[in-house]
This record gives structure tokens, C-alpha cells and sequence, in this order.
């Protein structure tokens, strides 16, 4: 009994400290956003210092970046280039995890690892390599040229985690599909898909968020100021003694907003797409 009672006096406490603990968390996330959103509108960023609170409210460092700074110009070169990618990568990842869950082939377990060692590479070292790759193929400065290149880094989880969802779709619900009448692409498209929709949201938000935020290959591959990414672009706000914060931050509010709201339209799937990718094969 008084095991019981000391648990029950005890909780109330457990309760306040898991209360302050998800506050502490939330602000330390939180934080950032809020100070580079609201030096976004302040209309002196330069002498806000320590305080917490804007001095006022102003859109126009929004007007200059999007305006006078042409950073429109680069979202619409990273948009194109984070869609190709998912796009691409989803299609391309979809078959092959197709391939190494249901067919049997030669060499399939060190493809399979091969696959995942591309990974273990840091993105510094490959800089150079892949440069000279694309000089050769007359790739540079091109929009295909660094979709290939997002593409070699996203492709890896993408299709170790839907090597997951296709290996946990029971092979009886196709076999009664081709006892019915249907064909592959037929039980692929009505089956296959709707089951790995899941594992492909989360794979298609991995690669979104590479392809939208890289910087070291955009800025090596990308030669013109007209084919600039958005983080390339940023850097343009940065002179060598100082900076724009205005347009920093203006510039950093629009780029995170695209990938805030792709994750908003899909969290709904994205945490059953980790998961069971993870656990499941």
C-alpha cells in the first residue's frame, strides 16, 4: 500500500517535469525560426542586438530580396531541381526496390551493399571526382547535372526503405491478382503501389529536403548567377566585412517555408513510412 500511494504522490511531479521537459525542447526548436523570422520584418535588424522583440514590423526586406535581389529566380531553379528529383528518384527507387525484394539474381547481396556503402562516403570528398565526371560529360553549369548528383545521394535510402514496404506485401495478394486476369504493371499499379505509398512520402520528402537545402554542389557545378540555387543565392547577401541580416533572413524565411509546408501535406504519412520501413523486410 505504500508503494502505491509514494507512486501516486510521485506522478503530479513526473507530469511537471515531462511538461517542462517538452517546453524546453519546443523553445530550443522553436527559437531560431522565430528570431530569423522576426529580424525578417524588423526594420532595423542591424541594432535589435540582444532583444527579443522586433522594433517594428515591415515586409520590405521581403520586397528586396524577392524584387531588387531577384531570389525568385533562384527559388525556381531549386524548385526545379528538388522536383526532378523527387520525381526521378521515386520511380527509379520504386523498381529497384522491386527488384532486390522480389527477384532473385546473381551478386544481389553486394549489390545491396554496394547500395548502402554510397552513404558512408562524406559529400566532401566526392566534390572533386564528380566535378571533373561532369566537366567530361559537359554537365556543368546544367540543371541535369546536378539532379544526377542529388540523385546518387537519395537513391541509397530510398530503396533500402522501400526494400522494406515491397519485401512486407505478401506475394499472395499478386499471385491472386495474375490468377484474376491482371498483368505486372496492372498489379503493380493497383496493389503493389497503394501498399508502398507510405515508405515512398517518406523517402520523396528525404529527397526533397537534400535536393531544396545542398550548397557545396550547387556552388561548384553552377557557374552562372542565373542558375544559382537558393543557397547559393543566400551567400550573395554576405559581403566581406558585413552582411544584409534584413535580407538574410528574409531570404532564409523563404527557403524554409517550401519544405515546411511539402511536410505538412505529408505527415500524415511520413511517420508510418519511417517506421515501417524500418522494421519491416
Amino acid at each position: 500500500m505504500s508503494t502505491g500511494i509514494g507512486n501516486t504522490r510521485h506522478r503530479p511531479i513526473l507530469r511537471i517535469a515531462k511538461a517542462i521537459g517538452v517546453v524546453v525542447l519546443l523553445v530550443s526548436t522553436l527559437f531560431p525560426f522565430y528570431w530569423m523570422l522576426s529580424t525578417a520584418v524588423d526594420p532595423r535588424p542591424l541594432a535589435r542586438g540582444a532583444n527579443l522583440l522586433p522594433s517594428g514590423f515591415t515586409l520590405e526586406h521581403f520586397r528586396y530580396v524577392l524584387v531588387d535581389a531577384g531570389f525568385l529566380r533562384y527559388i525556381q531553379n531549386s524548385a526545379v531541381i528538388a522536383l526532378g528529383t523527387v520525381v526521378i528518384s521515386a520511380a527509379v527507387s520504386l523498381f529497384a526496390a522491386v527488384a532486390v525484394a522480389r527477384f532473385r539474381f546473381r551478386l544481389r547481396t553486394q549489390v545491396l551493399i554496394l547500395v548502402l556503402l554510397v552513404q558512408m562516403v562524406p559529400l566532401e570528398a566526392l566534390v572533386i571526382p564528380l566535378f571533373l565526371q561532369a566537366r567530361n560529360l559537359q554537365m556543368l553549369n546544367s540543371v541535369w547535372g546536378l539532379i544526377v548528383v542529388y540523385l546518387a545521394f537519395s537513391l541509397p535510402f530510398a530503396i533500402w526503405n522501400l526494400r522494406g514496404f515491397v519485401a512486407a506485401v505478401p506475394k499472395e495478394l499478386e499471385e491472386a491478382a495474375y490468377v484474376d486476369g491482371a498483368g505486372w504493371f496492372r498489379m503493380f499499379r493497383s496493389i503493389l503501389l497503394p501498399l508502398v505509398a507510405p515508405g515512398l512520402v517518406a523517402t520523396s520528402v528525404f529527397s526533397f529536403i537534400t535536393a531544396w537545402n545542398e550548397f557545396i554542389f550547387a556552388l561548384t557545378f553552377m557557374q552562372e548567377s542565373q542558375k544559382y540555387t537558393v543557397g547559393v543565392g543566400l551567400r550573395t547577401f554576405f559581403t566581406q566585412n558585413t552582411a544584409n541580416w534584413g535580407a538574410v533572413m528574409a531570404a532564409s524565411t523563404l527557403i524554409a517555408l517550401p519544405v515546411v509546408l511539402f511536410f505538412v501535406l505529408v505527415q500524415r504519412n511520413l511517420a508510418s513510412g519511417l517506421t515501417q520501413g524500418a522494421v519491416k523486410g
